[in-house]
């Protein structure tokens, strides 16, 4: 059972890597490409080859892609190197499927085709790194400069973007670089909130003298859990428990009155956080 459950989840994952690959195919042939604007990273690169040439940036793609995926394969563990190859050639193969979309829809505000190219870029990126998984370039060659030279993340990928937005600049105009510049916006925001969760809580830590009055409250008014950890006052050296909650931003008013009613001495802090897993919270969709 437990490797028929592997297997299950593996081939979710590899699904799930080819839909955000495709969808970002689409965004890009459909809204991209058309209004002559870039994307981000690699993408933007073979964008930007398609134009000067006419030749598929599915094909540049996956040659810009196949000296990373050697680099990957020693600089990163296997596993992710195999994913990333699985994500590199989806994306490179349905570039070249759905250019044909191109031009079919015909938009004429350039800042609508930002939106919606950087909306369908977010999701699928959002939905790739979601699983686990990569389309290879600036997102390998972040984690090799990462661990090599302990570089950040973004700021490669800030670095990388911000020489593909100028080269748009040059190329075709300022005014086309600002709506690029627009577009990875919209696509970082939407890939990071499929990331991190639209359905954020708050994580409560509360100090308090009557502790266990406060947690059944809590448990009894809101039906969430409560656990206790241990703390010692820094100023009184006092042993006291300090009860950790997570609640969702609606009983978070709840919780409140609860302490006003219960403990006016006690002190409160409260903390965003997302991805939260585990009994009476809903599962991730993956």
């Amino acid at each position: 059972m437990i490797k028929n459950s592997i297997k299950t989840d593996y081939f979710l994952r590899i699904f799930l890597i080819l839909l955000g690959s495709m969808i970002i195919a689409i965004g890009i042939n459909l809204f991209i490409v058309p209004n002559k604007l870039l994307a981000a990273g690699f993408s933007g690169i073979s964008i930007i080859l398609q134009y000067l040439t006419g030749i598929s940036s599915g094909i540049y793609l996956l040659l810009l892609n196949i000296p990373v995926f050697f680099m990957a394969m020693k600089k990163i563990d296997r596993e992710f190197a195999i994913v990333s190859l699985i994500g590199m050639l989806s994306l490179s193969l349905f570039l070249v499927i759905t250019r044909p979309l191109s031009g079919v829809i015909e938009i004429k505000d350039t800042l609508v085709a930002a939106v919606y190219g950087g909306l369908f870029n977010g999701i699928g990126a959002g939905i790739i790194f979601r699983s686990r998984g990569s389309t290879g370039g600036t997102d390998i060659i972040s984690i090799i400069f990462k661990k090599q030279f302990e570089i950040s993340v973004s700021s490669v990928f800030f670095l990388i973007n911000g020489i593909i937005i100028l080269i748009n600049a040059t190329i075709d105009s300022y005014v086309l670089a600002v709506y690029t510049l627009i577009s990875i916006y919209i696509a970082t925001f939407i890939m990071n909130k499929i990331l991190v969760g639209l359905d954020k809580k708050k994580l409560l830590l509360i100090v308090t003298e009557k502790e266990d009055d406060v947690s059944r409250a809590i448990m009894e008014n809101t039906r969430r859990g409560v656990t206790f950890l241990d703390g010692v006052g820094g100023y009184t050296k006092k042993r006291r428990k300090i009860i950790y909650c997570v609640v969702s931003s609606r009983q978070l008013a709840q919780v409140k009155k609860i302490l006003i009613d219960v403990d006016k001495k006690s002190f409160m802090s409260i903390i965003d956080t997302s991805e939260i897993h585990g009994a009476g919270f809903k599962k991730p969709v993956f």
